[in-house]
């Protein structure tokens, strides 16, 4: 009799545990979804912008604007759609994505994307939800080399990474984007800043 209960017990355990979820994939990375991106005329168009929000739990609005700083252009929400305004290609998108994830989404201390940002006053903490880390969201991750600011007056020799709506190439010095009129995508530059707005800037080519 008794054996009988140990194993009805057993068969019991046994079906309770067949239903836990496994523990891959609870922790099981988010598939983030690739932007869909389509030309419409003069404007770039993220046709599942608001899909991809929503897998990153993250908020449209804060996403946008960020691509937007990012790329040097204007835009706006349409839906589930953005519209960019220019032709932006679906690299530059990808790679927008990817910073926004890595500075807004990942955990610096698991790499988790178990995340949700809070404020602290003005400043806002990306709490992860998976190993309780935190940190200011405008801290750079710990192994990445910082980058010294830009200083009016001084040459820099950057590359070209993009086009602006209004013809100036566009490059990037650590958190500043600088604006240099008269260059092409892809070439390297000495630039000398004349003028320092925020975290944009803008400069001209020194003659070599």
């Amino acid at each position: 009799m008794a054996e009988d209960s140990y194993n009805e017990y057993s068969q019991l355990l046994d079906r309770a545990k067949a239903k836990l979820p496994h523990e891959t994939e609870v922790h099981e990375r988010l598939k983030i979804p690739e932007p869909d991106v389509m030309v419409e005329g003069k404007t770039t168009v993220i046709r599942n912008f608001s899909d991809i929000a929503d897998t990153i739990r993250r908020d449209p609005e804060h996403m946008i604007g960020y691509i937007l700083r990012e790329l040097g252009t204007a835009g706006t929400l349409e839906g589930k759609r953005a519209v960019l305004k220019g032709n932006v290609g679906v690299s530059q998108i990808s790679d927008r994505l990817s910073r926004y994830i890595d500075e807004y989404v990942t955990c610096s201390e698991c790499n988790r994307p178990d995340t949700r940002i809070v404020k602290d006053g003005r400043v806002q903490i990306l709490v992860c939800e998976t190993c309780g880390a935190h940190r200011p969201v405008r801290v750079r991750k710990a192994g990445k080399q910082e980058t010294k600011g830009l200083h009016e007056g001084e040459v820099y020799e950057l590359q070209i990474e993009d086009i602006g709506k209004r013809g100036d190439g566009i490059a990037r010095n650590g958190d500043y984007i600088v604006f240099i009129p008269g260059t092409t995508k892809g070439i390297s530059v000495k630039v000398k800043i004349v003028k320092i707005s925020g975290k944009t800037a803008f400069g001209t080519v020194v003659a070599q």
